[in-house]
């Protein structure tokens, strides 16, 4: 059989898309196992689930809804297109994030020493970063919120991953603050949420230039 070069092309970048979703889901179930520390905006949802007693649920889902709509406003457009891809990465991904927490859990990850769950929940950090640099680089379906980061990074701050991964952890920073002011307690911040917050951004532009080069930025919207 056959294939052509645009076969090729498609087969190769859905080998990449599958890749980052494994990576994703791996790196996000590795940070939940471990429990030190949050992903940024999944900490924000559990501080204001607390300070509010607003389901976790909800707050979990509005943020990411609320990101697709200031993505489309930020590009001018409405896209069903986009917004459907969103909402379909939604799916994979958080049925495999329960998927590796719960059999790393099963591990007995937890029951390992204070500083190698700490280098693992870093590790976990890093992998996230690996499959944001893909997934974008690819550019079919993204989660709300990286969409939202790879919109603003091409749009604002020519390519520059740090400041724009910066940049969108600010909204979750700022809503950890006003819930803890509220509740005078903090919840689902460590050190994986501070290493997020140091070097995710930096992290996803070296993996942008050092890890499968050829795979370029498809179909950007600026």
């Amino acid at each position: 059989m056959e294939f052509s070069q645009h076969t090729l092309e498609n087969q190769k970048l859905l080998g990449y898309f599958v890749l980052s979703i494994f990576l994703n889901s791996l790196g996000n179930g590795l940070t939940v196992a471990i429990n030190l520390g949050s992903a940024l905006w999944t900490a924000a949802s559990v501080n204001l689930n607390h300070a509010f007693a607003v389901s976790l649920s909800l707050m979990m889902f509005l943020p990411a809804f609320l990101v697709i709509i200031v993505n489309s406003l930020i590009l001018g457009k409405l896209s069903p297109k986009r917004i459907i891809g969103n909402l379909v990465f939604l799916t994979p991904f958080s049925l495999l994030v329960g998927y590796f927490s719960a059999g790393l859990s099963q591990l007995g990850i937890n029951h390992l020493n204070l500083l190698v769950r700490t280098g693992l929940d870093c590790l976990g950090v890093v992998l996230i970063a690996v499959a944001i640099s893909l997934y974008q680089r690819v550019n079919w379906m993204l989660h709300p919120v990286d969409d939202l980061m790879q919109i603003i990074r091409f749009k604002y701050f020519k390519g520059n991953a740090t400041i724009a991964q910066l940049v969108v952890f600010m909204p979750p920073v700022i809503a950890i603050i006003v819930a803890v002011l509220v509740s005078h307690r903090i919840y689902a911040v460590n050190v994986g949420t501070i290493f997020a917050l140091l070097f995710q951004g930096s992290l996803v532009g070296l993996a942008d230039k050092y890890l499968f080069p050829s795979l370029k930025h498809q179909n950007l919207d600026k």
